[in-house]
């Protein structure tokens, strides 16, 4: 797999990739590992997964450097992102034993009956390159501790943290052959997905990709939970805290520079504010730093591949073209490495790339509407149903405002953000299924249902 750093354009290391053969032997281990991983008690499978937690706490500035060097995210970021791995580790080994309990069921008087929560085999996860650790650990934590097996097929210019993945589970303790990290292509997935031994897979990216392992499994009659793409509206109306709706929103739309499913992507903003929060959010836009990814102090690192930046210019330009006008950046930085600047647009057409299309980057549209009304009707006028925001000081407006997004998550005065405490996921073209929380935990087991009767006349 070859491999190049982002922030320099330097090629790094190739790393070797695996074969079809290692992977048919990957999958008869993970078959093997099954049989005895789910008879393991809940108490060790969690003590395991607080282990694991404990490993990312105390190598976290080696794993965030790996995310750096292969994808150019941030330095503070990737540290970040390596504690909330922990925390949803933490999370699950807090809660897994309880949101797993068997549920007891009403039946007849003579009999019980109740739920069991069990486990289905092993599971393919489809991870993106984004956030390489978060999205793997949000898969990996509550499903092997459900007594799942994972094998993770992930993005191929980031086989480093694949890699370093695995390494997290075997420091910690876990058994051999329960999380397998497959250096593989998108070309051997399907045979993966047609093979018996393989029990479900859950996919994170885009929306072909997720078609692609949808209509697969779907064939085989495997279960799966897709999180694909986001044009996540950002909804500010004429009662908002304006300082904060800019500052957070900003950061909403660059956070990971910009490379974010749930981004902020569409602002969408009351008349009577609109001219005062455009003023504030573009400073707040032209305000943060690029740079060195490296450096502590970059709030903005280079897009994580060539051809990623050339794309989202693209459709800068044709957002242009079709009559939309710049108020910030709209050009690649003339620099070493993959860098675009935080980009402002407004007047964008209702029908331009920038409003139609999801954009992967520091690229922010701002609509202008006359009231609340034509603001939720234009935050839904997409295919994309992941996350939208609403900011007001009114907070019961702002709940029935949520209400009527047409999106799997919606938040009131705060960005959207996966919590292991909460259930995150979409819908329409943004997949179905959920992770995290309660929900999530529950989305690979045989939710099997037990009636006990007792003998006639007892």
């Amino acid at each position: 797999m070859d491999r190049v750093n982002p922030a320099t354009g330097e090629t790094l290391e190739p790393v070797e990739g695996h074969s079809d053969e290692e992977v048919d032997d990957a999958l008869a281990r993970a078959n093997t590992a099954f049989e005895s991983w789910r008879d393991r008690s809940m108490i060790e499978r969690r003590e395991l997964l607080a282990d694991a937690a404990d490993v990312l706490r105390g190598n976290k500035r080696e794993y965030a450097e790996i995310m750096t060097r292969e994808m150019g995210k941030p330095i503070s970021g990737a540290i970040s992102e390596v504690e909330k791995c922990a925390w949803v580790c933490d999370y699950y080994a807090e809660t897994a034993g309880e949101q797993l309990a068997d549920e007891a069921l009403s039946s007849a008087s003579e009999a019980s009956a109740f739920v069991s929560y069990e486990p289905l085999g092993p599971i393919l996860a489809v991870m993106p390159w984004n956030y390489p650790f978060w999205q793997v650990f949000r898969f990996a934590a509550p499903h092997l501790t459900a007594g799942n097996v994972g094998l993770l097929k992930h993005a191929s210019n980031v086989p480093e943290c694949a890699m370093a993945i695995a390494d997290v589970f075997e420091r910690a303790g876990y058994p051999e052959d329960v999380f397998q990290s497959l250096l593989i292509g998108s070309d051997q997935v399907e045979a993966i997905l047609e093979d018996d031994r393989l029990r479900a897979a859950t996919l994170t990216g885009s929306e072909y990709a997720g078609r692609a392992v949808a209509e697969t499994a779907g064939h085989e009659l495997k279960k799966t939970v897709l999180e694909l793409g986001g044009s996540d509206p950002f909804v500010v109306l004429d009662d908002a805290d304006l300082d904060a709706a800019a500052a957070t929103g900003a950061g909403a739309r660059t956070l990971n520079s910009g490379q974010s499913c749930i981004a902020a992507k569409r602002f969408i903003v009351h008349e009577d504010v609109y001219d005062e929060f455009l003023d504030k959010f573009t400073d707040e836009m032209d305000a943060l730093t690029i740079g060195d990814p490296t450096d502590e102090d970059t709030d903005i690192g280079p897009q994580a591949r060539e051809d990623l930046m050339e794309d989202l210019h693209d459709q800068v330009e044709r957002t242009l073209d079709e009559g939309a006008s710049l108020e910030l950046g709209g050009e690649p930085m003339d620099r070493e490495g993959y860098y675009y600047p935080p980009t402002v647009l407004t007047d964008v057409p209702q029908d331009a790339a920038a409003a139609c299309e999801e954009t992967f980057g520091p690229v922010a549209p701002v609509f202008r509407v006359s009231d609340a009304e034509e603001a939720i009707e234009l935050a839904n006028d997409v295919d994309l149903g992941l996350g939208a925001s609403v900011w007001t000081e009114d907070l019961e407006r702002g709940e029935r405002v949520a209400r009527r997004f047409e999106a799997g998550c919606c938040f009131v005065n705060e960005l959207v953000k996966s919590d292991p405490r909460v259930p995150f996921g979409g819908i329409k073209d943004s997949g179905y299924g959920r992770e995290l929380a309660g929900h999530g935990i529950r989305e690979f087991v045989n939710k099997k249902t037990i009636w006990v009767q007792s003998p006639e006349g007892e």
